[in-house]
């Protein structure tokens, strides 16, 4: 994020109480110690023009809201801070109300391995009238997006697959799992062990310092919400207003992070499909919840005993479950036509006709089966499988898919599913131990495919002084200023105006038109 000359305060406050310390003749043990992140936290950063070229839409965008990009240097290991130096992509949009300005506001938007660097201008339109009073600062987190990439050139952007109908397709699984952890150790392997939230965390704290700010306010969304915990763990008293939305219950963020998503997103599929049901006329994919649900299981079924063309693409029982998965986290019209259309889509190649994949279809095909987004696919792994052990014997999956197939053919293959994990080298650090209290603002959908109610609901627990707002009735991931519920909106942009949480926790209502 940003502000004002970095360590300009810092240094004026070092000088006095050097002069202090000398007046004083204190012993030389008395003494603050040596900063050995100095060099990071007192950098100059060069603010410029985030467009990087004419087909840069991103770069557009910031530059039309009024932002300007810098690079913040960070050791890529914090135990050797005078060894290699890599860099963390930010973007900032300065305050206008200098006048009741809190200070700056970080974003994540989760992943791991999502961007941010981008969001600045959609949240500053988010938070309506307070986002005067803040620099609105996007990240990109080290390996991410315009930070030093980390890419493990991999045949695919996502590394997480169906286990298949049986131990063939299993079998199958745990090689091309391997081959994956194999090639990101051979293209990466320097910088794998550094690819950790606690890193990330560490690399939020020397953006604060370079912005030359005691405290920052934060804003972490799914993934991000488990930053957001781990950065006010480990560095307690340098947060001012935190809003955490799509809530990770820190006690299940593990390398099997899929694992418990399958009644959320069922219950997902199931209203989509009463959507559909509805505009039958127009999908042809039935009449009633039942008919669609049917019909999604015989695109399963067909995609397990032939690979499905659709267009270029093959799609088999591996992928196929990833594809639903990817259709269900907005709850809203668009994102229903365009899971509805795939699914159209997919029914037509399961009848054997020649398809041309709708352009949503076809962007989770190529994101899923072509290298395209192998950097976002390595960096989400990377940090996955580096914050936390994954069991290793292959067996302990196997028997996990064979115990959940049965109460659920679609997901649970993917949930219980290995993935490079298993073939990870071991972390470097233990996960962090999460505070016990924080004074937050909390946000939650009950129906969330993504980051479910109970993790949201386990947090407001074990963090007495915070706050949930609770959307009811939508199976959707990610709420404040994405899904356009103005009981949540204003109960953010109130907490961000005022710094005080609501007194209760505050329950909101969905969209009649979902």
């Amino acid at each position: 994020m940003l502000s004002r000359s970095p360590g300009t305060t810092r240094r004026a406050a070092l000088t006095l109480t050097a002069a202090a310390l000398a007046l004083t003749a204190l012993p030389a043990a008395a003494r603050a110690a040596p900063d050995p992140l100095a060099r990071y936290h007192q950098q100059h950063l060069t603010w410029k023009s985030c467009v990087l070229g004419p087909d840069d839409t991103t770069g557009k965008e910031l530059e039309q809201a009024g932002a300007r990009c810098a690079d913040v240097t960070v050791p890529l290991d914090y135990s050797d801070p005078g060894g290699r130096k890599i860099s963390v992509a930010i973007s900032r949009i300065r305050a206008t109300d200098t006048g009741r300005r809190v200070g700056p506001l970080l974003l994540n938007g989760g992943g791991p391995g999502g961007p941010s660097l981008g969001d600045a201008p959609w949240v500053r339109e988010a938070m309506k009238d307070v986002a005067a009073r803040y620099d609105v600062v996007g990240v990109d987190p080290r390996f991410v997006g315009r930070s030093t990439p980390l890419n493990c050139r991999w045949p695919t952007g996502s590394a997480w697959r169906g286990a298949g109908g049986d131990r063939t397709g299993f079998d199958r699984m745990a090689a091309f799992s391997k081959e994956l952890a194999d090639r990101c150790r051979a293209d990466a392997g320097d910088a794998l062990p550094h690819a950790t939230t606690r890193n990330t965390a560490r690399d939020m704290d020397v953006v604060r310092a370079a912005l030359g700010e005691r405290r920052i306010s934060y804003l972490g969304y799914s993934y991000g919400s488990y930053l957001g915990e781990v950065y006010t763990s480990m560095f307690p008293g340098r947060t001012d207003r935190v809003v955490l939305d799509g809530v990770i219950d820190p006690d299940r963020y593990s390398a099997r992070l899929w694992r418990g998503v399958e009644a959320s997103n069922r219950h997902a599929l199931k209203g989509w499909a009463s959507w559909a049901a509805a505009r039958d006329t127009a999908y042809g994919l039935g009449g009633t919840r039942g008919e669609v649900l049917a019909t999604v299981e015989r695109i399963r079924a067909a995609a397990a005993r032939t690979p499905l063309r659709l267009g270029a693409h093959r799609l088999d029982e591996h992928v196929m479950p990833v594809v639903a998965l990817n259709g269900l986290s907005q709850h809203n019209d668009t994102a229903y036509g365009d899971f509805a259309q795939g699914v159209r889509d997919m029914l037509r190649a399961s009848q054997g006709q020649r398809v041309t994949p709708s352009p949503w279809l076809a962007g989770v095909l190529e994101f899923v089966l072509t290298d395209t987004d192998s950097p976002y696919g390595s960096a989400q792994t990377a940090i996955v499988c580096g914050d936390n052990a994954a069991p290793r014997d292959p067996e302990v999956y196997w028997r996990d898919v064979q115990r959940h197939r049965a109460e659920d053919p679609l997901f649970a293959p993917v949930t219980h599913n290995l993935n490079p994990c298993a073939f990870w080298d071991r972390p470097r650090e233990r996960p962090t131990r999460i505070r016990g209290d924080l004074p937050a603002l909390l946000v939650n959908a009950t129906g969330d495919p993504r980051t479910y109610y109970d993790g949201a609901e386990a947090v407001r627990d074990r963090w007495p002084s915070s706050r949930l707002v609770t959307l009811n009735g939508a199976d959707q991931h990610g709420v404040y200023g994405i899904y356009g519920s103005a009981c949540v909106d204003d109960a953010v942009n109130a907490y961000l105006a005022r710094g005080r949480l609501p007194v209760r926790d505050i329950d909101c209502t969905a969209r009649a038109d979902g």
